[in-house]
């Protein structure tokens, strides 16, 4: 429990985000090393594959070539013939000696070319004979669509970092050439937000006179009417919120975000805004281009009705300045220490006096005609905490902190010690006395009306009432399933607001206890399933919570703890089941009402990424990292699974995954950028003639590779269209797919049930809405904001009414209204911000 304790005030500590930057760059670089490898491998079993096919096709194509020239039967023969003496008598020739499989190979190669010579020679006879000529072209169209190569049908064939990728456009587009993209006319409306940073901020959630409490998960900033139960959201921001605060008025808000980066890795400039809470309008935009790496604490002056702003920034020196909010400018600034900060606060009695706490200290500077001065606490004959976690004045003007010790601090000026430090020394800020109040850190430390004070703890869990003297009076302990106590809110004097570490908000009293009104994951997620018939959804993640949401009532149904981590899921088509794959190549499949397991499998010891239900229920298909999709028989109305069989042909991990909808074949895309097609009902067959899955309908589209997702202007090959597409640094954007992307950057894709649009999650914190089909170049979207992580999956509800997208670190869920021409606006409102189109 010390260990664990420890270990969460040091992730509580870390401000400065250097340790988090070099993690970063260590991941891609790591990251890019294992795409690498994969594309190599990737690249060598597709040589392989080529050599093999190769093989097969050349009798077929030497037959073909003497149906349309006899003549070259005798080319034939004595090619084959010298190919028959020289494996046979090779090497007991004299200067002969054995070839390789590379010589063989390209001497074929050479054959090939040379039979191919002496039928074009013979394009004189073709012509003279119109029925020869006819023959000839059927048996060309034949060999090439098994081939894949010269196909009389249109074809997109694109690029993926080196790989080839060849899509055959459907039958129902009679000119590819004219098929015009526009945006979709649906629209996007954010309706509600499932989540709270609680886990690594603090000071992050107040009570307005509103009703209302504001919080921040992401981007977004929620203000959530406690009784009325809606929804209001400030959407300004460009990336993740890290610290708000409220001004005197109660009306006005600070919140300041990270730099973030761009999609080409560039650093962003980290700014604060000052908006009204009432009509959620920007009123000032602070700081831009001044802060480093984003913005840590803020604070407003009191003693001059908040006409000053105090900030903390995450820069290696955490640089203090102070605004003028009327103006606009900066009056000064300071370095304060290479080690975390945590809080900021001006004295409420005197605005040029301003506390700062962190690590291992406590500072108290004076700003005086634009210089500040700094005087450090003193900590005496007291143990030095490792880390002072908040602070709160006092009624008289004094400071008390909370440590990560547990005690609860009380400083004042002491008279200077002249026999110690001399003639001319100065007064110290001393500690006055020390209480005891929590095992392990004080997180949070919140005043009451009338003198009194709140605290928060972390290993124990409990909020404690103290006296105006620092006399303890009543005391609770939040359940451990939340966490660690975060913040506190006093919302009339009894009743109060918790945010706990493991991002819930809590709301109660001492008398009655506390029931959660917020709550959300806790790490990465990537799971995420809606039911097929009622508005419910699944999300699960890396924390091992698997969590179903009410879409109408905006709350938590139930949730479940499992041994790993939930990676993906899928509901049965009958609703009473849902399976979830796991991170150790385990699934178990839950019932939706008792939330108990009723089956369980396990399909190799890799992650598993994708699970899809036939559209009748009757068989389950899994994808897994180990290359392979298992295939199960769905019995007794999805409470039993038989294993069927196994599709073996991906050279990669399995990544996503459709089923027709006659429930008899399945696309699927694999890490190497790889499309294949299974026949299923035939033994898990895999389907080398691609040109026949042209026209199949799909019951549900996931894959992110297709030709319904994207597409490319095409040139003319032999007299054939064929449309190319390189996936590059600076390339054309094709489909869903931006300008410049590398074949990682959309990680989930989901076409509406209407078959109308679809949605993408892209690794730039973005959702998209296109219309669906949309296989051209640079197809045109609605873009829309509010994840601070990449976006690892979207999913529209059964009747299309609303869209789900999980943010991966974030620990975000946003639930969007498909707003249509004909229906009517949401009723949550949110700040104004129109999607834009890309």
């Amino acid at each position: 429990m010390e260990s664990s304790t420890n270990s969460l005030d040091d992730v509580s500590a870390d401000g400065s985000g250097e340790f988090t930057d070099r993690a970063c760059v260590m991941e891609t670089r790591l990251q890019a090393h294992e795409d690498e490898i994969t594309l190599l491998k990737s690249s060598l079993a597709d040589a392989l594959r080529r050599i093999h096919l190769h093989e097969q096709l050349l009798p077929v194509l030497k037959q073909q070539l003497i149906a349309v020239n006899p003549a070259a039967a005798r080319i034939i023969n004595q090619v084959s013939c010298h190919d028959t003496c020289s494996s046979i008598y090779g090497v007991r020739q004299p200067h002969a000696r054995v070839r390789t499989n590379s010589e063989k190979l390209a001497n074929r190669k050479r054959q090939v070319r040379h039979l191919d010579k002496k039928a074009a020679s013979s394009a004189n006879l073709l012509n003279r004979s119109p029925s020869l000529e006819n023959r000839a072209r059927e048996l060309i169209a034949s060999a090439g669509s098994r081939r894949g190569t010269y196909s009389q049908e249109q074809s997109i064939k694109m690029f993926i970092r080196g790989r080839p990728i060849t899509m055959y456009i459907p039958s129902n587009i009679q000119n590819y050439e004219e098929l015009k993209m526009e945006p979709p006319s649906e629209r996007l409306e954010l309706d509600w937000v499932y989540g709270y940073r609680g886990r690594d901020c603090r000071a992050n959630l107040y009570f307005l006179p509103t009703g209302e409490a504001v919080y921040f998960t992401a981007c977004v900033i929620v203000l959530y009417h406690i009784n009325k139960r809606t929804q209001r959201h400030y959407r300004k921001h460009t990336d993740c919120v890290r610290c708000l605060t409220l001004h005197p008025d109660k009306v006005r808000i600070a919140s300041g975000q990270t730099a973030g980066v761009d999609k080409d890795g560039k650093p962003l400039q980290p700014c604060i805004h000052i908006w009204d809470s009432a009509t959620l309008v920007t009123l000032q935009q602070i700081g831009l281009g001044t802060f480093q790496r984003g913005v840590g604490s803020v604070a407003f002056s009191t003693m001059d009705s908040g006409v000053f702003l105090c900030v903390i920034d995450d820069s290696n020196e955490h640089m203090l300045s102070v605004w003028d909010c009327t103006k606009g400018t900066k009056q000064a600034e300071i370095k304060t220490t290479n080690e975390a900060v945590f809080a900021v606060e001006f004295h409420p009695g005197d605005s040029s006096n301003i506390i700062t706490c962190g690590k291992s200290h406590v500072y108290f500077w004076n700003l005086n005609a634009g210089q500040f001065t700094k005087k450090q606490g003193i900590f005496g004959k007291y143990k030095k905490p490792k880390f002072i976690q908040c602070f709160v004045f006092s009624l008289t003007g004094e400071v008390l902190t909370g440590d990560s010790e547990g005690n609860i601090l009380t400083w004042g000026k002491s008279a200077a010690d002249i026999k110690t430090l001399g003639k001319g020394a100065k007064e110290t800020l001393q500690i006055m006395r020390q209480t005891r109040a929590h095992e392990g850190s004080v997180f949070t430390l919140c005043n009451l009306q009338g003198g009194g004070l709140l605290s928060g703890g972390s290993r124990d869990r409990k909020i404690i009432r103290w006296s105006a003297d620092l006399a303890p009076e009543r005391e609770c302990e939040i359940p451990e399933k939340f966490g660690a106590v975060r913040t506190i809110a006093d919302m009339d004097g009894e009743e109060v607001l918790v945010g706990t570490t493991r991002n819930a908000i809590l709301r109660g009293t001492f008398s009655d206890g506390f029931v959660a009104i917020v709550q959300g994951h806790v790490d990465e997620m990537w799971g995420l399933a809606t039911h097929p018939s009622i508005n419910v959804f699944l999300s699960c993640g890396h924390d091992r919570q698997v969590c179903v949401w009410n879409t109408e009532e905006h709350k938590l149904d139930w949730s479940i703890t499992l041994e790993e981590y939930g990676l993906c899921a899928d509901f049965c088509p009958n609703g009473s089941v849902v399976s979830v794959g796991l991170n150790t190549g385990r699934w178990v499949a839950l019932d939706l009402l008792t939330t108990e397991v009723i089956s369980e499998s396990v399909d190799g010891n890799e992650q598993l990424s994708v699970m899809r239900y036939s559209p009748d229920g009757s068989c389950l298909a899994v994808g897994s990292h180990d290359n392979f999709i298992y295939i199960y028989n769905v019995t007794e109305s999805g409470r039993r699974y038989t294993r069927f069989g196994r599709c073996n042909g991906h050279s990669s991990f399995i990544t996503h995954l459709d089923w027709s909808k006659d429930g008899r074949y399945i696309m699927s895309n694999s890490g190497d950028y790889e499309i294949l097609y299974w026949d299923i009902a035939a033994g898990c067959k895999l389907l080398r003639n691609r040109f026949e899955s042209k026209d199949r309908e799909w019951a549900s589209y996931t894959c992110v590779l297709g030709f319904h997702v994207m597409g490319e202007g095409s040139n003319r090959r032999n007299g054939i269209a064929v449309n190319v597409w390189k996936v590059t640094a600076g390339c054309s954007a094709a489909g869903v797919w931006l300008e410049g992307s590398d074949g990682t950057d959309i990680n989930a894709l989901c076409r509406s049930h209407s078959e109308r649009v679809v949605a993408v999650a892209d690794d730039f914190c973005k959702v998209h809405l296109f219309q669906y089909p949309c296989p051209k170049p640079k197809a045109p979207s609605h873009r829309y904001e509010g994840h601070g992580s990449h976006v690892t999956n979207v999913r529209f509800t059964h009747s299309d009414s609303h869209l789900l997208s999980m943010g991966g670190k974030d620990t975000c869920i946003l639930q969007w209204r498909v707003i249509r021409p004909t229906s009517t606006s949401s009723t949550a409102a949110s700040s104004p911000e129109p999607a834009s189109s890309s």
